[in-house]
This record gives structure tokens, C-alpha cells and sequence, in this order.
């Protein structure tokens, strides 16, 4: 009888260790995450501090980034499936939404709250104005994205009229609006860094001006997934939003320069040194959002946008196109 329940302890013990032993590889397993961003740009530094630093993996997930080269592209691939999060404009959340679709993206983190863009000229003019347009072509990028939406609007602001006195051009493909702009087209266009400060090293054109400082806050770029995903997958957004929290508060706790050296990897054609000049300019821009959460207010600032440049005439519920509590949670735990 001794020797049966020794037996059976024995046994109990080992299922045991069986079963924690699973449940720990369970726990430690990485999650893969496929990623997919609007451009690939130093706009995006806290995203890769937080790739580069280990926060994803130490969430236990695994980013696949990919350069989806737009936000309708972006999109596209987030509702075939192709990418489990995407990062882009809040715009196009909102487009699929008035379009009907059940699955509807969701926003769940807000990265940055400036347009990232700059105009950049053919020749150097260290007076610039937005009246020198005038009469004059710019590249904006594709009609109903918030790249073009926020010139269009600075344009506005500034007593011009797109389509009337300025030549506002949508026919070029975001992803190709560099090399158009350096093979002749237009007069003006508009570049995300590290382009356009490359532009200007390598003598194709000149950076003239910000358009996020022209055009102050707007909620520009957030992370979205499908409804469903968030709903199935709650933990793994949680640690996503968690990761990107803490790469934003090492950016802002730590100098250019220490950052520049540790998304080198991200952008390894430039030097620190160059990359840690535009993280200054994006730092002095106030570009990152420092709490993550798209609020309201911006929300409705964004909306007003978009039914300026006629996209839209009712916007999305900001309860049903957004949701903050993955960013407060990501803080709270940062906190703790």
C-alpha cells in the first residue's frame, strides 16, 4: 500500500512539474506581431527606441516591422489580415468606418500630435513664407490623407486657395513624391525626415519650413487594430501599448544623441550625428504625444479638418473609432 500511494505522490509530482513547466513556456513564448507603418521616418522615434531597447520583447512580443508606403495601403493590409496593427493616420479609421465595414479599425494609441512633414524647396530661401506658393506647384501627397489635409489646411490659413492659386498635386504616390520632386516635378514638395534633410545634404532641395508648426495639433499618426482583434487579443495589445510607452518616456528622459545612437539601426545610411539633429527638431516641434491617448478635442480638431478639405460630411463617433484605456493601463503599469 506504501509503495502504491509512494507511487502515486510520484506521479502528481511529475504531472505537476508537467503542467508548470508548460504553462511557463506558455508565458515565455514570444508573440510574433506584424507591424505594419505609413513611412519609415525618424518622426517615429519612440517606436524604435522601443524596438532597438528590447521593450517589445520584454512584453513578450515579437514586431515584424513593415513599411506599408502609405496609409491606404496600410489599412489595406490590417483589414486583409496581412498586418495585425497598423500605424497611420486616425483619417483612415475613420474612412472605413462611414464606409460601413463591421470589423471597423480602432485606435488605441497616439504617437504623434504634429504634422511630421516639411516643405521643401528648389532653392534655398531663408524667408520663406507660405504666400511664396502663390502661383506655384507642391507635391501634398494622396487626396484624403492627413499629410495633404494638414498643407491644405496651413495653405488655407494663410489666405491661398489649393486648386486656385496654388497648385496642390495628389496624382504622385506618397512613397514617390521624393524621387518625382528630384527628377523635376513641381516646384515644392513635401518630405518626411530623414528624406527631406537628405534632400538638402545631397543638393536635390532645400527644408523651407515645418508644416506641423505651422499647422499645430493634430492627432497625425496612431496605432489601430481591428475591433475584433482588440477584442480577442486585449493582453497582447496592453503589451504592445505598455512597450511604446516606455520607448516614449526613454526618448523624452534621455538626449538626441542617445537616442540618435540607438535607432541608428533603423536608419542605417545616416549617422547619429544627422539623426540626432532631427530628433532635436521633432523634439522642439513637440511632436510625440507624451500619454498615448487620442483625445477628444484632437479628435474633433481632425474631423473639422477632414470636412474642410471635403473628404467627409459626418464624422465617426470618437467612442466607437478610439479607445484610451490601453494607453492608461500602459502608463499606470509604467508608474507602478
Amino acid at each position: 500500500m506504501k509503495k502504491i500511494v509512494s507511487l502515486l505522490i510520484v506521479v502528481m509530482l511529475i504531472t505537476s512539474l508537467f503542467i508548470a513547466g508548460c504553462s511557463s513556456q506558455e508565458e515565455t513564448q514570444m508573440k510574433n506581431i506584424k507591424l505594419v507603418e505609413v513611412t519609415h521616418s525618424i518622426f517615429y522615434a519612440p517606436q524604435y527606441v522601443a524596438i532597438e531597447k528590447g521593450f517589445f520583447e520584454e512584453q513578450g512580443l515579437n514586431i515584424e516591422l513593415i513599411n506599408g508606403g502609405g496609409a491606404d495601403k496600410c489599412m489595406a493590409a490590417l483589414v486583409s489580415g496581412e498586418a495585425d496593427i497598423a500605424f497611420m493616420g486616425p483619417e483612415a479609421s475613420i474612412y472605413v468606418y462611414l464606409q460601413g465595414r463591421e470589423d471597423h479599425a480602432v485606435n488605441f494609441a497616439q504617437l504623434t500630435q504634429r504634422d511630421g512633414s516639411f516643405i521643401v524647396g528648389r532653392e534655398k530661401d531663408d524667408n520663406f513664407t507660405v504666400d511664396k506658393l502663390r502661383g506655384k506647384t507642391i507635391l501634398g501627397g494622396r487626396k484624403g490623407g492627413v499629410p495633404l489635409m494638414a498643407l491644405e489646411y496651413v495653405i488655407k490659413q494663410n489666405g491661398l486657395s489649393p486648386g486656385t492659386n496654388v497648385n496642390v498635386r495628389t496624382d504622385v504616390q506618397f512613397d514617390m513624391m521624393a524621387g518625382a520632386f528630384a527628377s523635376g516635378e513641381a516646384d515644392y514638395t513635401t518630405l518626411f525626415e530623414p528624406l527631406a534633410s537628405a534632400f538638402e545634404l545631397q543638393g536635390n532641395g532645400y527644408v523651407l519650413e515645418s508644416v506641423g508648426g505651422l499647422a499645430g495639433y493634430i492627432p497625425y499618426t496612431c496605432y489601430s487594430s481591428l475591433n475584433s482583434y482588440i477584442k480577442e487579443n486585449p493582453n497582447v495589445i496592453q503589451k504592445f501599448a505598455n512597450a511604446l510607452y516606455k520607448g516614449m518616456v526613454w526618448v523624452e528622459e534621455h538626449s538626441v544623441q542617445e537616442t540618435a545612437d540607438v535607432i541608428l539601426p533603423q536608419f542605417a545610411d545616416s549617422d547619429s550625428e544627422f539623426i540626432a539633429k532631427i530628433v532635436q527638431t521633432y523634439k522642439d516641434l513637440n511632436t510625440w504625444n507624451p500619454d498615448l491617448v487620442l483625445g477628444e478635442e484632437g479628435y474633433n480638431r481632425l474631423i473639422d479638418i477632414m470636412k474642410t478639405a471635403g473628404e467627409i460630411e459626418e464624422g465617426a463617433p470618437y467612442d466607437v473609432i478610439q479607445t484610451p484605456e490601453f494607453a492608461l493601463k500602459a502608463k499606470e503599469n509604467y508608474d507602478r
